[in-house]
């Protein structure tokens, strides 16, 4: 019976679920540490009750121009909530003041869709002027590309602001990288609340995009200095990523699918990827390299009904971080500059 739910019910339901397990409104601490009861599910409903049907257009109409950006909102979201927590600080453009996170190292020429967010607001600011933050738009825009993609729905608590400033040092320091080891982004996630199964579940969202080859090259070549491929990813396709990523600085910004078995659609063949050694991130594949991490990988990739339900656990949980209530935010009117 439950293999015959269509992946849109399944999501429906698990959505009832949640919703049924989670308070309407939320005791939720904010960044001064106050339990704010106004941070809630049914935020909007009076004040800009089009919110929704708002952000799933905007987000509909770039995705049918561009597959490709479902990815980069989600990937938007991650890198906004990780620094700092969920403030928008990732969609400011550098003042005198400061230097944003735009233009750090993990962000700089592969961070995507700053110009969708930004005509989502334009429309939102047209329908409810002065209403609907930065922050909560780029969370409801991350959810919707999911279920675009095929993914789960999950429940988003509403009413946070937007930060006042924005660090490229932090976010230098603070998003894990492609090229560290496993145990220093279990690391950074534990420093933010979340633990090894929010690391394991939350790569999964490397079942849709697309990586440049810079980020997973040296494993083609020369890996640490060996003079030969990365041991842990299959020859067959090392072989191919070879052809798209040839061994030259020109091949650098060229892109290659984090999931090539179904670039577009939101399911678990990542995890089956990492189980077969195709993994195209050393960092993902290093889930494969510790037994803990392992034993999830595995039971992912074997249980799609599994991975839906823990991404939109472990989503509530990221979405959650760092939200500023009170006088440490505001409303932006645009989201690339304070008011």
């Amino acid at each position: 019976m439950l293999m015959a739910i269509t992946r849109f019910s399944y999501s429906t339901i698990l959505a009832l679920l949640y919703l049924s397990l989670l308070h309407l409104v939320t005791s939720f601490p904010s960044s001064n540490g106050q339990i704010d009861y106004n941070y809630n599910y049914n935020y909007y409903d009076s004040s800009c009750p089009r919110l929704g049907m708002i952000v799933k257009y905007g987000v509909w109409a770039a995705f049918k121009n561009d597959t490709r950006i479902a990815a980069s909102l989600l990937r938007l979201h991650f890198h906004d909530c990780f620094v700092n927590g969920c403030d928008a600080s990732i969609l400011l453009d550098d003042t005198i003041d400061f230097r944003g996170e735009k233009n750090a190292l993990p962000n700089r020429n592969s961070a995507r869709g700053y110009e969708v967010i930004e005509s989502i607001k334009a429309d939102v600011e047209k329908a409810c002027p002065s209403t609907v933050s930065c922050v909560d738009i780029l969370a409801l825009a991350a959810r919707e590309s999911v279920l675009l993609s095929g993914g789960p729905y999950y429940p988003l608590s509403l009413g946070g602001l937007d930060g006042l400033t924005a660090s490229e040092k932090a976010a230098n320091e603070q998003l894990p990288s492609p090229f560290e080891p496993l145990e220093n982004i279990t690391a950074k996630f534990a420093s933010k609340g979340l633990d090894i199964k929010d690391v394991v579940v939350l790569s999964g969202a490397h079942t849709i995009g697309f990586a440049q080859c810079f980020s997973f090259k040296r494993r083609l070549f020369d890996f640490k200095g060996t003079g030969k491929p990365d041991p842990t990813l299959d020859s067959s396709a090392v072989a191919n990523l070879q052809g798209t990523c040839p061994n030259k600085d020109a091949s650098n910004s060229k892109l290659a699918p984090l999931d090539s078995a179904s670039t577009y659609r939101f399911d678990n063949a990542y995890y089956v990827n990492l189980v077969n050694r195709t993994g195209l991130l050393e960092s993902d594949q290093a889930l494969m390299g510790d037994s803990k991490t392992a034993a999830m990988v595995t039971a992912y990739s074997s249980n799609s009904y599994l991975f839906s339900a823990d991404f939109a656990s472990s989503m509530v949980k990221m979405s959650n971080l760092g939200i500023l209530t009170g006088s440490n935010g505001q409303i932006r009117k645009k989201c690339g500059s304070v008011n």
